[in-house]
This record gives structure tokens, C-alpha cells and sequence, in this order.
């Protein structure tokens, strides 16, 4: 049996595949403030400790819990988890009374028809037992987002990782190397690229904002496909995706709807269309 052509597809989470910001959901309203106000107070604490971004909004949510005696356990975590909603065509949906596979098992089996093996990854600054907690979890090979330590009762009590847009980027690496786990010090050894599990060339990279630029351009620029994602319907949002693909940080912009035959929908299976027939070409060169 032939071999199957490794394939990831790696995605941000908030504002790619979910809607808004995962924290706005239930957390924020169960510790007693508003979505403004919490984030205020993040970027008022980011500026005046010079501090990461990511790990203020980690520590805030455990004090905003402790004061509101609000349960931040991995359970709790994954609780809120489930409550999040997703952009059309990521579940399972109707299409004129015709039940049609959500967008991971579509992909899948596109791909798996056009001889590759297509893998999911998230790469995300937010938390990861909510995304272990989603509807969608058990679709990726791995999640790569922030997440805390827990003590000996199994309450949240530190931030034990923390993904920024920066650090992002090393997780792609990881994916292009093999080293997936995430304390696999390995990551900076010297790899010749035929020998690395899936080349750039065969990622996408998906994500929805600015932040998401230093994983647009690492995945382009080494061969490799970035979309840009916006909210259908959403003033202004379209013209704001534009700007990266006049600043050349993606090679596509769509709307975030993963429904069959939608724009995003046809780039993928266009990429995978690509990727299979420039595998059939190698087969005639001398």
C-alpha cells in the first residue's frame, strides 16, 4: 500500500473556528464582571507590570474566580468548554433536509480519497482545558494553548504555559519536526528537512487577526498556505483580513464559514489538489 502524504492543518481557536473570545462566554459573567471591564483591567495590569499579556489575563481569571468563589478545577474549565459555539459548517448541519459531515470528517475524507493523511492542530493563546472541554476536541492530533497548574485538591493555581503570537511559532516547528510534546527539549536539534514528518510545504496555517501574523508569514514564506479568516456579516471585518494579503502575510482570505463549498471549504480542497499532483509529478522526474 502506498504511503499516505503527511498534511496538517493548523488553527487558531478564538475568532477561527469559535466565536469571539472563549473567556467571554461564561467565565467572565460567573466572576461577577463584564467582557470591557475584564480586559481593561488586563491591558491596565500588562502595562504597568510590563508584563506578557497572556499571562495577566491567566492570573486575573484566577483571582477574579478566587474573589467570586467561582470552582477553577480542569473539570470547571472544561464545563465553560462546552457551552461554546462555532461557525457554520464546523458541526454537522442541514442543507436542504441533506445531512452534512462537519468540516473536520469532510476534510478528512477528501483528503484520505486524494492519498494524503490530514492532521489537526490548534495553536492557541487560549486555555486549553476549555478547548479540551468543545464539541470539536477530540478532532486534533494535538492542542497547543495556554494552560494552568494544579494543586494537590486539583485547583488551578499558576499559569503553566503561556502562548503568546511570538511563541506561536514554535509550535510549528514541533509539527514540522515530530516533537510534539511540548517538553521535548529536542525542538532546536538539527533536522535535514527530507527527514522532518511533514514539511511546510504541506501545512495551512488558519487564523483570524494580527496576531496571528508571525505563524501567516513562517508557514508562507517557507512554502507552506495561510488563510486569514473573517466574521461573515461583521462591518469592517472583510477589509481588515484584506491588509494582509496586501502586506503579503497570506496567500488567501475568507470568510469563516467551513460549510461544503464554501470559499474556505474549496481553497483546502484545492491545496490538497495541489499538494496530491505535485507528489504524482515527482514520479516522472529524472
Amino acid at each position: 500500500m502506498k504511503k499516505k502524504i503527511p498534511f496538517a492543518i493548523i488553527y487558531d481557536f478564538d475568532g477561527t473556528l469559535a466565536h469571539g473570545n472563549m473567556q467571554e462566554r461564561d467565565f467572565i459573567p460567573a466572576v461577577g464582571t463584564n467582557t470591557d471591564a475584564f480586559w481593561k483591567e488586563v491591558s491596565e495590569l500588562t502595562s504597568s507590570h510590563k508584563a506578557d499579556n497572556i499571562l495577566m489575563y491567566m492570573k486575573l481569571m484566577l483571582d477574579k474566580a478566587n474573589a467570586s468563589s467561582v470552582k477553577v478545577t480542569k473539570n470547571d474549565f472544561k464545563a465553560f468548554g462546552k457551552k461554546l459555539s462555532f461557525f457554520e459548517g464546523i458541526l454537522p448541519y442541514e442543507n436542504n433536509g441533506t445531512r452534512e459531515n462537519g468540516w473536520f470528517d469532510r476534510i478528512d475524507q477528501y483528503g484520505k480519497e486524494s492519498g494524503l493523511k490530514v492532521e489537526h492542530y490548534i495553536v492557541s493563546s487560549g486555555i486549553r482545558e476549555m478547548i479540551e472541554g468543545t464539541k470539536i476536541a477530540k478532532k486534533f492530533k494535538e492542542i497547543y494553548a495556554s494552560s494552568f497548574f494544579y494543586d494537590h485538591h486539583g485547583i488551578a493555581v499558576w499559569p503553566a504555559l503561556a502562548i503568546n503570537y511570538t511563541t506561536k511559532t514554535q509550535y510549528l516547528f514541533r509539527i514540522n519536526k515530530g516533537y510534539l510534546d511540548v517538553s521535548d527539549s529536542n525542538i532546536n536539534r538539527y533536522v535535514p528537512e527530507e527527514k522532518r514528518p511533514i514539511p511546510f510545504s504541506n501545512m495551512i496555517y488558519i487564523g483570524d487577526g494580527d496576531t496571528d501574523i508571525p505563524c501567516f508569514r513562517l508557514v508562507k514564506d517557507r512554502g507552506g498556505y495561510s488563510i486569514a479568516v473573517y466574521r461573515p456579516n461583521a462591518r469592517g471585518a472583510k477589509s481588515k483580513s484584506k491588509h494582509l494579503i496586501d502586506d503579503g502575510r497570506v496567500n488567501f482570505i475568507a470568510r469563516a464559514d467551513y460549510r461544503n463549498n464554501s470559499p474556505i471549504d474549496r481553497m483546502v480542497k484545492g491545496i490538497i489538489d495541489k499538494i496530491q499532483h505535485e507528489e504524482y509529478m515527482k514520479g516522472f522526474r529524472l
